[in-house]
């Protein structure tokens, strides 16, 4: 079994067939506040990003694995998590999660991925530690990552600017516990 690989998830690379579903995820204007999207993505730049996710992530700075579910004998990819703003001199990287669709969520699968790739991170990568900036008002997703004992840390005040007016962020921290 791969490290990569769980009991009902598996992640995995970008492959070229996924520049469809990476086309509606990042053309979603109702996500764009959580990943600082202010514009859409043209195909050509998501398969130009797609042929160059090859690369290490020592050279890239960021990871995109995409999570899987198998049920029933099908392959279902239900979203991505991500390794972003990697620091190798600090021994750091921000996480990143998405669910795509309301029927994929509150079954476990984001907690099966994070719990993979905080796993791959503190043990492949030998990373020091992992972030995250959460909306404050975001339960949900708080709740998720304090399940894997990542902390409030600090709190940026009117942080991200939205329809509905500013919202402040928790940076949450995970300090590796084999450091």
């Amino acid at each position: 079994m791969s490290i990569l690989t769980g009991e009902r998830i598996s992640l995995r690379a970008l492959e070229p067939g996924d520049v469809d579903l990476l086309y509606s995820w990042e053309n979603n204007s109702n996500i764009w506040s959580v990943s600082n999207t202010l514009a859409p993505f043209s195909r050509f730049v998501l398969e130009k990003y797609i042929a160059e996710s090859h690369m290490d992530i020592f050279q890239t700075k960021q990871l995109r694995l995409m999570i899987d579910i198998s049920e029933k004998g099908d392959t279902d990819t239900i979203g991505a998590i991500d390794l972003f703003d990697f620091d190798p001199m600090h021994e750091r990287a921000g996480i990143g999660i998405l669910i795509s669709e309301k029927r994929y969520m509150n079954r476990g699968y984001a907690s099966e991925a994070l719990e993979l790739l905080i796993d791959y991170s503190f043990t492949i990568l030998q990373l020091h530690q992992l972030f995250c900036h959460i909306d404050c008002d975001n339960k949900v997703s708080i709740k998720l990552f304090e399940k894997f004992r990542f902390r409030v840390t600090g709190e940026k005040k009117d942080w991200n600017k939205s329809p509905e007016g500013w919202k402040s962020v928790y940076m949450l921290q995970l300090i590796n516990p084999r450091h």
